[in-house]
């Protein structure tokens, strides 16, 4: 695969601003020989150290959060209600627990496989919008957390694989900025705009 992004990218000391830079990028995983991917469309951002949302706030180690204080640039997968596998990616340095959650992607690669596993007759948005429906339809278990994201698992690219076309870099005008979903127990950190959507995109999971 070319242009993988490299370590560098995701060990940017802005966690918002990573979450921002993704939206475009495309993700791909192989498992048991299958190609499967997409554009990212949606995303969240978490800081351990100041963020109520953030699994290790207030720069809490456990082993749970222990993958978030990696070096950037690996994925740190958990199980939501103890029933979806969720994909996010580690960001900052090593010993900062910031992460981005991956909300939604649109599928170019591997679409019929992803129909068959989700057990979805069409194409349409619930095939990837939302954490635990684009995990599964990409094929990603627990077992992928602490995989770095430079392949042969799991990667993201600013190019296409199929056609090389390079991912699009979105204004400001192009993004919606909104809280972020299910955290009413974080205080005023509820409140922060730190989720991100591509505007007009039919594959953004839905709005509330």
């Amino acid at each position: 695969m070319k242009n993988i992004l490299p370590s560098e990218f995701y060990q940017q000391s802005s966690v918002v601003e990573v979450a921002q830079q993704l939206l475009g990028k495309y993700v791909y995983t192989y498992v048991e020989q299958i190609w499967r991917g997409g554009i990212i469309v949606e995303t969240e951002a978490y800081c351990g150290a100041t963020d109520r949302a953030c699994h290790a706030y207030p720069d809490k180690r456990t082993k749970r959060t222990e993958t978030m204080y990696q070096a950037g640039g690996i994925a740190y997968m958990y199980l939501c209600y103890g029933i979806h596998t969720m994909f996010n990616i580690v960001s900052n340095v090593e010993n900062k627990a910031d992460a981005i959650l991956i909300r939604a992607i649109e599928p170019t690669t591997g679409i019929a496989t992803m129909l068959q596993d989700r057990n979805i007759k069409k194409l349409e948005r619930r095939l990837t919008a939302g954490p635990g429906c684009l995990t599964k339809a990409l094929g990603m278990t627990l077992q992928m957390d602490r995989v770095s994201l430079q392949g042969p698992h799991i990667w993201i690219s600013s190019q296409c694989k199929e056609t090389a076309t390079l991912s699009k870099t979105y204004q400001k005008k192009e993004v919606i900025c909104s809280p972020r979903v299910g955290i009413d127990y974080a205080g005023k950190d509820a409140l922060l705009p730190w989720r991100f959507r591509v505007k007009d995109s039919k594959w953004t999971s839905p709005a509330k």
